[in-house]
């Protein structure tokens, strides 16, 4: 903050004190919102972010629950369209402001970010200290599909849903009721959307309130001086590992599937000159025809903000420090700085494999921290339909879970959403098969999808859906096509692909984008890819290959075959047979 004292000026001690104060705020809220929220979405798979932001609009601190792809600039971005439109010094104490703007947010519609003015006192006109803010994944905002953001086919942001360029929910403390009419008039869910609503707005009231509590007690400048030394930690945190990276360019590239075209490229540069780091993704593709766009805050700059957490600061709070030193160079018009009227309802699809990209790229320069790709994709798949004993609508929209690249002292991770989800939950299967009509048949582990490598990758997870009525199922998956890389000599991993197999005559189709119907007795496979290995797969230890073995996650012929282990029936390392394997492999003699 601008007029904050420094930080010399105040007891260390009740600094940290405050520090950790401000930072327990956003996570009692995110817990409230769990309890009050009214659609599983949000109850079980936490698709929300809870933050405070400065006076201009930098976070100063997130719940530790949202969304990585949150954590990069949602709230912040809508703050401050909020005060170009009203004008910081006309939001009062009460106000409540909401935007899902697509030409700010830049992801899909669902996205609506509700924010508050904390105003020193809870007077009207109290000196601004920040805004707490909350997002949440709207259960549907109209459109062509239930669901709204699960539309595969759309061609332009209006066939995506109702678009909100930061209205007043709350006036002052009154609520405009004509608000609430208009949200309950475009969504098929109004039930759901306004109870969810209600529990966002009840978070930002009371997120407000602790923080002025906070002040009550410590006083406005204790706050001030906390947020600024937050802000100038992190910072010298991510400072620090930038120096010590050597200067230079680094490049990685894969690719995209695209939407039909073709494969779509991926290219990034990295620059560090010791004390900044500059994301170049001038490389990406053109905007797409359908839904796999973003616009430039929710994709661009998110992807690299991403990126620059998880290898500057992963174990630190975030806050608006962490990308101080990061500067983020995208040309207009790519499949992550699409136009303002361009479709976006797949917004996040793409943003894993850039975020990997990325990530090979500056693991070039910091190898200590490098890992393999990971699976790379949302695979999102959202059934809906209409219930067969009321006929009332339903949607359930869900994710992949897969594996996570391998690196130099760790096997990957399994199984997990994407690097733009964290380690979001799944919503429990009780609850799923309760209000749904679809039976979870079977979810496993899906053996020998890590890739090879003295560090084995993560593994993918394979889940089959039994339809029990008419549904629609839409899928947005990616990386079909580019397998989860491997570092250092270790392999990729296996893909993913979706397969529908009809009740009616046995055919399977598989499939990764698109919007399919089903009817009682089809099945719905999903299946997740894994992530890539590190280093030569001759390298792992054999009794590690034989206790993969042991637990599913690697077949006997994979460990011959990828390993070069030799196992006996019962399972135990054929030394002998297994030295002799390996020495013929690199050109040698078996000791």
């Amino acid at each position: 903050m601008n007029d904050a004292l420094p930080v010399a000026r105040h007891d260390p001690i009740e600094l940290e004190i405050v520090r950790h104060e401000i930072l327990s705020i956003p996570n009692q809220i995110e817990r409230n919102i769990e309890r009050t929220a009214f659609s599983p979405l949000v109850q079980e798979y936490k698709d929300y972010a809870v933050g405070l932001v400065d006076p201009e609009g930098a976070l100063i601190a997130q719940s530790r629950g949202s969304l990585p792809i949150f954590v990069a600039n949602a709230l912040g971005t809508a703050v401050r369209e909020g005060i170009g439109v009203f004008g910081a010094e006309t939001l009062r104490h009460g106000d409540a402001v909401m935007t899902n703007n697509p030409a700010t947010l830049g992801q899909h519609l669902n996205n609506v970010v509700l924010h508050t003015p904390v105003r020193e006192g809870g007077e009207a006109d109290g000196p601004l200290l920040g805004f707490f803010a909350v997002l949440v994944h709207w259960i549907d905002v109209g459109g062509s599909a239930p669901g709204s953001s699960t539309g595969t086919s759309t061609t332009d942001v209006w066939q995506e849903g109702l678009q909100i360029p930061s209205l007043k929910l709350l006036d002052r403390g009154v609520r405009v009721e004509g608000m609430l009419r208009l949200l309950a008039a475009n969504t098929r869910f109004p039930r759901l959307l306004l109870g969810d609503l209600e529990a966002q707005l009840g978070g930002c009231l009371m997120g407000r309130d602790l923080v002025l509590d906070i002040v009550r007690r410590r006083g406005a400048t204790t706050l001030r001086a906390a947020t600024e030394a937050m802000r100038r930690q992190a910072a010298a945190a991510a400072g620090g590992v930038i120096r010590a990276m050597p200067a230079g360019t680094y490049h990685a590239e894969s690719f995209l599937d695209g939407e039909g075209g073709g494969p779509v490229p991926v290219k990034v540069a990295v620059h560090s000159d010791g004390e900044r780091l500059t994301v170049d993704l001038s490389g990406l593709g053109a905007q797409m025809p359908g839904p796999s766009n973003a616009g430039r805050n929710g994709g661009a700059v998110a992807a690299a903000r991403i990126a620059a957490k998880y290898l500057l600061t992963p174990e630190e709070p975030v806050n608006s420090g962490d990308f101080d030193r990061l500067d983020v160079v995208a040309p207009d018009g790519t499949f992550l700085t699409a136009r303002a009227d361009a479709p976006i309802g797949g917004s996040g699809n793409t943003i894993p494999t850039v975020v990997d990209t990325i990530l090979r790229a500056l693991g070039e320069a910091l190898p200590d921290r490098a890992r393999a790709a990971h699976h790379g994709t949302y695979g999102v798949h959202t059934l809906f339909g209409r219930l067969p004993e009321s006929g009332a609508l339903f949607t359930n929209l869900d994710t992949a879970t897969g594996g996570w690249g391998a690196s130099a002292t760790e096997d990957g991770a399994f199984p997990l959403r994407s690097n733009a989800h964290g380690d979001v939950p799944d919503i429990p299967v009780e609850m799923q098969e309760a209000l749904y009509p679809f039976r979870l048949e079977g979810k496993a582990l899906r053996p020998d999808s890590g890739g090879p490598g003295r560090r084995r990758g993560g593994l993918g997870v394979e889940k089959l859906y039994e339809v029990l009525a008419p549904a629609k199922v839409s899928l947005k998956f990616e990386r079909g096509g580019c397998p989860p890389w491997g570092l250092a000599g270790g392999h990729a991993a296996a893909t993913c692909f979706v397969e529908i197999r009809r009740a009616t005559d046995g055919s399977v189709l598989r499939a990764w984008k698109g919007i399919y119907e089903l009817h009682p007795g089809d099945r719905l496979r999903i299946v997740s890819g894994g992530g890539g290995g590190y280093g030569p797969p001759e390298a792992r230890e054999p009794e590690r290959v034989r206790d993969d073995v042991v637990q599913g996650y690697v077949t006997v012929g994979q460990a011959r075959e990828a390993y070069a282990v030799i196992l006996c029936d019962d399972l135990s390392v054929d030394e002998e047979a297994t030295a002799a394997l390996r020495a013929e492999r690199q050109g040698g003699d078996a000791e």
